[in-house]
């Protein structure tokens, strides 16, 4: 069984997804995890599809020739047991350049991989200035937990997170 990590961008159109479905289903994949957006007219997304090998190479050709859509695919291991915690962070601060590059070198430098980051821009409901959401789940050594909480609370004064697991 051969995992494919599918990365998507194109003009978004309706019926995307559907063909990118059904041609993963014509060639007996698997859809597994996967992550779609419409980001400022474009269609962008990542899919995780496990698909036997004798498969793999036809729809790797007919997902590369969907017109209108660029499609980059890896072969990727499938997810494998891990020995660390799993942090979920609920990020709100004040918006501003920057913000993602701070919180994420914090999450580096403090041994963390940072499994996945959602965000949105959102305005204060009373004061209407722009507010930075992030959802972020990373993997992290139980040891490292306590510094990471200290990194991410020296950023700014403004940011506040929620951290669940």
């Amino acid at each position: 069984m051969n995992h494919l990590v599918i990365s998507c961008i194109g003009p978004d159109q309706t019926g995307l997804v559907d063909t990118l479905s059904k041609i993963i289903a014509k060639h007996q994949g698997n859809w597994q995890v996967s992550s779609l957006h419409h980001l400022s007219g474009f269609f962008a997304g990542v899919i995780e599809v496990a698909v036997v090998s004798e498969n793999t190479e036809k729809l790797i050709s007919e997902l590369k020739a969907i017109n209108g859509l660029n499609c980059q695919i890896e072969m990727a291991e499938p997810n494998l047991p891990q020995v660390v915690s799993n942090l979920v962070l609920e990020i709100t601060a004040n918006d501003r350049a920057g913000i993602v590059q701070e919180v994420s070198s914090v999450i580096h430098h403090q041994s963390g991989n940072l499994i996945k980051l959602v965000s949105s821009q959102d305005s204060a409901a009373y004061s209407g200035q722009d507010i930075f959401k992030a959802k972020v789940d990373i993997a992290i050594a139980d040891k490292s937990i306590d510094d990471l909480i200290h990194a991410l609370e020296q950023i700014a004064d403004d940011l506040m997170v929620d951290i669940s697991r």
